[in-house]
C-alpha cells in the first residue's frame, strides 16, 4: 500500500528589485521553520545577490543556483536560486535606485508567472519592487499587481490586503485622489463585491459577510457630501444582493474598519488605496499581505516597499513575506481541494 504524503506547494519566490531590502527578507524568511514545513521553495533572481544578503544578514546558508525548477531539494541547508544572471552584483549597491534593478526585478517577475502558468509552480510569492527603477528600466505599470495582470491576460481582478483575519479589497489602487472619483462606477464595484465573495470561498469563510465602504465622508449622508454611494455604489450592492452575496453599505468608512476588526464581516471593499491601507497598516504594519485575486494562478506579496533607507544593513522585518508565503500556501491547499476555486 502506498504511503501517505502531505502536499507541501511549490512556490516561486522573486527577491524584487536586487539593490532593495528584498534579498535580505527572503534569505531570513526560509529559514523559518513553519516556511520550511508548509511549502516548496524556488527562489528567482540572481544567485551572486543572495550571497551578498546571506552574508549581511550573517544566515548559515549556502547558496545553490539551478537552472530549472526540477531541480530543487528543499534540502534546509540550502537557498536554492533559479538563477538569471541578469544583473552584475558590483553593479547593484544596496540601496541604490537604478533602472538596471527595475529591469531585473521585471525579469523575476516574468519568470515566475511564466513557471506558474506552465502549472511548474504551485503559486507565486513576490518580493518588493521599486516603482521608480520600474518606470526607469521602461517598463510603465502601476505595480506589480497591474503586471500581472497584464501577462496573464486577466481583465477583472483587484488588490487585497491581508492582516490575519481582516480582508480589505480596493476598488482602485494606484491612481490620484483626483481620479479616484472616476474609478468608482457600478460595474466595477460589484466586480470587486463578486471578487470579494469568490476570496472568501477560497479561504473557506464559511458566512462570507462583506461590507462596503462609502467614498464620502459618512457615506455621503444621503447626498449630502456627495452622489457616488447613491449613483454608482448602492447599486452595485442591490446587484450583488440580488445575485445572493451577503453585502451591505455603503458604510461611513471611519466605522466601518472598526466593525471589520472586532468581526462583524469577513472581507471589506474599499473605494480607493489609502482608505483600505491606513487602517490595516495601523493594526498590523508587519504582517500585511498583498493578494493579486482574480488570477489564473496564485500571487501574493509583501505589503511594504524596497525600503532603500535601510537595504544593506541585514536589518530588515521578513514578518510580511513570512506571512505572505503561508498564506499563499493555503490558497495552495485550496486550489488542491477545489481545482477550479480560484480560476475567477
Amino acid at each position: 500500500m502506498p504511503r501517505h504524503t502531505t502536499f507541501r506547494p511549490f512556490l516561486g519566490l522573486t527577491i524584487g528589485d536586487p539593490a532593495g531590502i528584498g534579498p535580505e527578507i527572503v534569505a531570513k524568511a526560509v529559514t523559518q521553520e513553519e516556511v520550511r514545513a508548509a511549502c516548496r521553495l524556488l527562489i528567482i533572481g540572481e544567485a551572486e545577490i543572495m550571497r551578498r544578503a546571506i552574508r549581511l544578514c550573517r544566515l548559515d546558508l549556502l547558496v545553490r543556483s539551478i537552472a530549472s525548477p526540477a531541480e530543487v531539494t528543499a534540502d534546509p541547508g540550502y537557498l536554492e536560486v533559479l538563477d538569471l544572471k541578469n544583473i552584475d552584483t558590483a553593479n547593484c549597491p544596496p540601496g541604490v535606485l537604478a533602472p538596471h534593478c527595475g529591469r531585473a526585478a521585471v525579469e523575476y517577475l516574468n519568470k515566475a508567472i511564466d513557471l506558474a502558468i506552465a502549472r511548474e509552480l504551485d503559486g507565486v510569492v513576490t518580493g518588493p519592487l521599486n516603482k521608480e527603477a520600474m518606470a526607469l528600466a521602461g517598463f510603465k505599470y502601476d505595480g506589480q499587481t497591474e503586471l500581472f495582470a497584464e501577462r496573464t491576460g486577466t481583465k477583472e481582478y483587484a488588490m487585497l490586503l491581508v492582516v490575519g483575519r481582516m480582508r480589505v479589497l480596493h476598488v482602485s489602487t494606484h491612481t490620484s485622489l483626483r481620479t479616484v472619483c472616476d474609478k468608482v462606477k457600478q460595474a466595477r464595484v460589484l466586480t470587486v463585491i463578486r471578487l470579494a465573495h469568490q476570496v472568501l470561498c477560497d479561504l473557506g469563510s464559511r458566512k462570507k459577510r462583506i461590507g462596503v465602504a462609502g467614498l464620502n465622508p459618512h457615506a455621503g449622508e444621503s447626498g449630502r457630501f456627495g452622489r457616488e454611494e447613491i449613483e454608482e455604489i448602492m447599486p452595485a450592492i442591490e446587484a450583488a444582493r440580488a445575485e445572493g452575496i451577503r453585502v451591505g453599505g455603503p458604510f461611513p468608512p471611519d466605522t466601518l474598519f472598526h466593525r471589520l476588526k472586532l468581526g462583524e464581516f469577513d472581507a471589506v471593499v474599499a473605494m480607493y488605496h489609502d482608505q483600505g491601507h491606513v487602517p490595516l497598516k495601523l493594526i498590523g504594519f508587519h504582517r500585511g499581505v498583498n493578494v493579486t485575486v482574480g488570477l489564473p494562478i496564485i500571487r501574493t506579496s509583501v505589503d511594504h516597499g524596497t525600503a532603500f533607507d535601510i537595504a544593506g544593513t541585514g536589518t530588515a522585518n521578513p514578518r510580511s513575506l513570512v506571512e505572505a508565503i503561508l498564506l499563499a500556501t493555503k490558497f495552495a491547499h485550496r486550489r488542491r481541494k477545489t481545482p477550479r476555486a480560484l480560476d475567477v
